[in-house]
């Protein structure tokens, strides 16, 4: 079950977090998603409805932030070679 549901959304939101284009619509979609009532598995319900935020907490932080780590290497990267450059 978690293969036929879970990994291809998770699949998706990933696709979308990682188009610029889309970036920073999927951001806020998100943040909107965890400060509304309204849910897959509404706070009304105990557990689930806490379970169901946490989840997309949890990889929304840890997409952003590798997506973060990855364009910062980015910029090293292309700093040290214009350091490289100019010093020769």
């Amino acid at each position: 079950m978690k293969k036929l549901i879970v990994q291809p959304l998770y699949n998706w939101y990933r696709t979308l977090l990682r188009n610029s284009k889309y970036r920073w619509i999927v951001v806020a979609g998100s943040l909107l998603y965890l400060v509304s009532p309204l849910d897959f598995a509404t706070d009304i319900i105990p557990i689930l409805g806490w379970i169901d935020d946490g989840v997309v907490a949890a990889v929304l932080a840890a997409e952003v932030s590798q997506i973060l780590g990855e364009q910062l290497k980015k910029r090293k990267a292309a700093s040290s070679q214009t350091d490289l450059v100019v010093t020769h």
